[in-house]
C-alpha cells in the first residue's frame, strides 16, 4: 500500500509538473515540420517489435534449457 502511494503521489507531481507544457501545446500545433515523417514512427515500431520479438525467443530457448536441466536431475 506504501508503494502504491509513493507512486500516486509521484505521479501527480509529474503531471503537475508538466501541465505548464500542456498551454505550449497551441503553439507547436502551428509549426509544420513540411512533410510528415511517418516512416520514422514505422521503423521505431518495428524495431521495437523486432527486440521484443527477439526476447521472447530468448525466454523460449532458456526455459527449454531449464526444462532439460531438471528432467536431468530426476
Amino acid at each position: 500500500m506504501r508503494r502504491f502511494l509513493a507512486t500516486a503521489l509521484a505521479s501527480t507531481l509529474l503531471f503537475l509538473s508538466t501541465s505548464p507544457l500542456l498551454g505550449q501545446a497551441e503553439t507547436l500545433r502551428e509549426q509544420g515540420l513540411g512533410r510528415a515523417y511517418w516512416h520514422v514512427f514505422i521503423a521505431y515500431a518495428l524495431a521495437v517489435l523486432l527486440i521484443l520479438g527477439w526476447v521472447v525467443s530468448i525466454a523460449r530457448r532458456l526455459r527449454r534449457v531449464e526444462d532439460r536441466l531438471r528432467s536431468n536431475d530426476d
